[in-house]
């Protein structure tokens, strides 16, 4: 009998958020992981009909959005604190400035397959999920993140 050559994908569900100075925020989601995207400049051939495609050579890195339940832990009070740290109402803020590294870690059957290192990053903006009387959905929070830096370690 031959033997069937199959390697399965890996599941999208086993990961967890490594946020430095956070403990355990509870993410449930992960959107825009991305090793970066650099531009591309069209350069004409003078004299051809034939435009050259190159790179620009600037790397950009997209926003990465972690979207966590809230539960009343340790998670919800860390990112309240690094968000009220960077956007106080008296305008004292640090914004930007305060910034943080961390890594999205990506498990299998338990055991660690990829890691996703950021740095750089600052909170971009905080929304809670809509409040209804008539669901029985979660409360949940979307934090985007702006990163300087994203790669596979």
């Amino acid at each position: 009998m031959a033997s069937v050559a199959f390697t399965e994908a890996y599941r999208t569900h086993e990961f967890f958020v490594e946020v430095e100075g956070i403990a355990s925020p509870g993410v449930t989601k992960v959107t825009g992981l991305s090793e970066g995207e650099v531009d591309v400049i069209e350069q004409p051939d003078g004299g051809a009909n034939i435009t050259h495609k190159v790179s620009s050579g600037i790397i950009k890195y997209g926003d990465v959005t972690l979207e966590r339940n809230m539960d009343g832990g340790k998670g919800d009070d860390d990112f309240k604190k690094w968000f009220g740290e960077m956007f106080k109402v008296d305008g004292t803020g640090k914004g930007s400035a305060l910034r943080r590294n961390g890594a999205i870690v990506k498990k299998q059957n338990n055991k660690e397959v990829m890691r996703f290192v950021f740095e750089g990053a600052w909170i971009k903006s905080s929304k809670f999920s809509d409040l209804d009387a008539g669901s029985s959905g979660l409360m949940k929070q979307t934090i985007v993140l702006a990163i300087e830096r994203m790669y596979r370690a």
